[in-house]
C-alpha cells in the first residue's frame, strides 16, 4: 500500500515557521524552512532543535523568498542538512539578499541578547550553494515514483505553489497565496485534482477593504501630508510591498495626482530587491508588461531618493518636509523605520501609514491597535502623529479570498490542513471551508503527524 506521513514541523498554531515534512516513496521532502518571527526578528524558538535529523532529508522546495519561509536553511545546513533545495528561478535569486540583511539583523539581535547568532554568512553561504531552480508548470522528477510541479502562487515574485504527485494521488502545499489581481503578478494559479490540502490561513478569519480605495486612502494620506507640510512614513516590506508602493506612488505622480515630493527608499534590501524585480519582468501579469513595453519605468519617478548607507539615511532628518519615508521593516520591530518613528511619530503634523500584516507582539500591532506611547531601545516616546492602517495592500487572500481557491479545487479533494494563521484564523477558516464547501478540513497542531493514503 503507498502512504505519506506528513509532519507539520513548523507553521501550525501560527503564521510564520513554515516547515512540513513529507516522508514519501523513500524520500524526505521538506516543504520550506522559515523563521518563527513576532515580537522579534526571530523568536527563541528558532533556537530549538528540529523534530528531524537535518541530516537525513533529501531534498527542500522553497515556496517563495520570505524569511518566515526560507530563513532557517542557513540553520538547517549548519545542522547537517546536504541534500538539494529547489525553488522558482526569482525566489533563488531573491535568497541570497534576504540571507545577506537577515544575517546582519541575527547578529544585531543575538549581541543585543548576549547570544551566539542563530548561524553565519557562511551558513548561508553553503545553502545557497545546494540551490537549483525550476520554472512554473514543468514536471520534475524528485525520484522514479515521485514528481513535482511548481504553480505561481501569485503572492509575490518566485512565489510558488508545490504540488507533489506519488502513486495515484497529489498533494499540494500552498505556501502564501496571492491577493489576486495583483498591481504587478498574474493571477494565483487555479490547480486541479489535489487529493490532499496544505494551506495558509493568516487572513483566513477577515475581509480586507475594497482594493480600489486602497489607492484613493494613500493619495489621501499623501495629500494630508502635504496640506500639514507633515512627514509619512510607511514601514514596508522589502520584498513585494516596497514595489507595489513604488509602483502606486509612480502612478500618482504621472498622472498628476499628487505633486513631486521627496520620497526616500530607505532600506539597502529593498533597493537590491528592486533591481531583481526589475530584471524579472518577465515574471510581471500583462498591464504591468504593457507599461514597461511603452517606456514607463515602474519604480521610478522624479525626487525619488535611494538612500543605501547609514549616513544618507540620517540625513533625510535635514531634509525638508514634506515628504514620503519608505523604509523596513514592515511591523517596526526593526530595522531602520524605527529610527524615523523615533523622530516623527511625536510630531502631530506626521502620519504612520501601516500597509501589511503586523503580527501579535509587534511594535506595529501596538501602533495600529492605538498606542499612546511606544518604546524603542528602552526610551518611551508619544504617539501624536495620525495612524492609518490599509489592508487592501496585503499580500494574501482574505477569508472570501481563500474559500473561493478552495471551491474551485474542492472535486476529489480528500482533506485540508489549514495552517499559517493565528490559531484564531485557522479555526474559523477551517470551519467555514467544512460549512460552505463540504470538504473535511482540519487544523493540526505543531509537531502532529498524520498518515496519507495515496493508493
Amino acid at each position: 500500500m503507498k502512504t505519506g506521513k506528513l509532519t507539520f514541523a513548523g507553521g501550525a498554531g501560527g503564521p510564520t515557521g513554515s516547515n512540513f515534512l513529507f516522508e514519501v516513496g523513500g524520500k524526505k521532502i521538506l516543504v520550506d524552512c522559515g523563521l518563527e518571527q513576532g515580537g522579534k526578528f526571530a523568536e527563541d524558538a528558532n533556537r530549538e532543535p528540529f523534530v528531524y535529523d537535518p541530516a537525513s532529508i533529501d531534498v527542500l522546495f522553497v515556496t517563495h523568498a520570505h524569511l518566515d519561509h526560507l530563513g532557517r536553511i542557513p540553520f538547517l545546513v549548519k545542522n547537517g542538512f546536504h541534500g538539494k533545495i529547489y525553488s522558482s528561478p526569482p525566489t533563488h535569486e531573491l535568497a541570497e539578499p534576504m540571507y545577506e540583511d537577515g544575517v546582519s539583523l541575527l547578529a544585531h539581535e543575538a549581541k543585543h541578547e548576549g547570544k551566539e547568532p542563530l548561524y553565519s554568512a557562511e551558513d548561508a553561504k553553503q545553502a545557497l550553494s545546494l540551490w537549483s531552480s525550476f520554472e512554473y508548470e514543468k514536471e520534475f522528477s524528485v525520484s522514479d515514483e515521485i514528481t513535482a510541479v511548481l504553480h505561481d502562487a501569485g503572492h509575490i515574485l518566485g512565489s510558488a505553489m508545490i504540488e507533489l504527485r506519488y502513486g495515484n494521488k497529489k498533494i499540494l502545499f500552498t505556501g502564501d497565496l496571492g491577493n489576486s489581481p495583483s498591481l504587478l503578478l498574474p493571477d494565483t494559479k487555479s490547480v486541479q485534482g489535489i487529493n490532499y490540502l496544505v494551506m495558509e490561513s493568516v487572513y483566513g478569519d477577515r475581509l480586507h477593504a475594497d482594493k480600489g480605495r486602497r489607492t484613493e486612502m494613500l493619495l489621501n494620506a499623501i495629500t494630508e501630508t502635504i496640506r500639514k507640510k507633515g512627514v509619512l512614513l510607511i514601514p514596508l516590506f522589502s520584498l513585494e510591498r516596497t514595489q507595489d508602493i513604488l509602483f502606486e506612488i509612480n502612478e500618482l505622480v504621472e498622472h498628476k495626482q499628487i505633486p513631486e515630493i521627496p520620497v526616500f527608499l530607505d532600506s539597502p534590501l529593498a533597493i537590491k530587491i528592486t533591481k531583481i524585480y526589475e530584471r524579472n519582468e518577465r515574471y510581471f501579469n500583462e498591464n504591468a508588461k504593457k507599461l514597461i513595453v511603452s517606456g514607463d519605468t515602474l519604480f521610478a519617478f522624479p525626487k525619488l531618493k535611494l538612500t543605501s548607507t547609514v549616513e544618507e539615511s540620517k540625513a533625510i532628518k535635514s531634509s525638508p518636509s514634506p515628504k514620503i519615508i519608505l523604509a523596513g521593516s514592515g511591523m517596526s520591530n526593526g530595522g531602520r523605520i524605527i529610527y524615523h518613528e523615533r523622530d516623527y511619530l511625536p510630531g502631530m503634523n506626521n502620519a504612520l501609514l501601516l500597509v501589511g500584516y503586523q503580527a501579535v507582539g509587534t511594535m506595529g500591532r501596538s501602533l495600529i491597535e492605538g498606542a499612546k506611547k511606544i518604546k524603542i531601545y528602552g526610551e518611551e516616546f508619544a504617539v501624536n502623529a495620525s495612524v492609518v492602517g490599509i489592508d487592501g495592500y496585503s499580500a494574501h487572500r482574505d477569508r472570501d479570498g481563500l474559500v473561493n481557491f478552495v471551491e474551485k479545487m474542492h472535486e476529489g479533494l480528500e482533506k485540508v490542513f489549514v495552517v499559517m494563521g493565528e490559531p484564531k484564523a485557522s479555526m474559523f477558516l477551517s470551519q467555514r471551508l467544512r460549512d460552505y464547501v463540504g470538504v473535511p478540513s482540519v487544523v493540526p497542531k505543531q509537531g502532529e503527524s498524520v498518515e496519507l493514503n495515496f493508493e
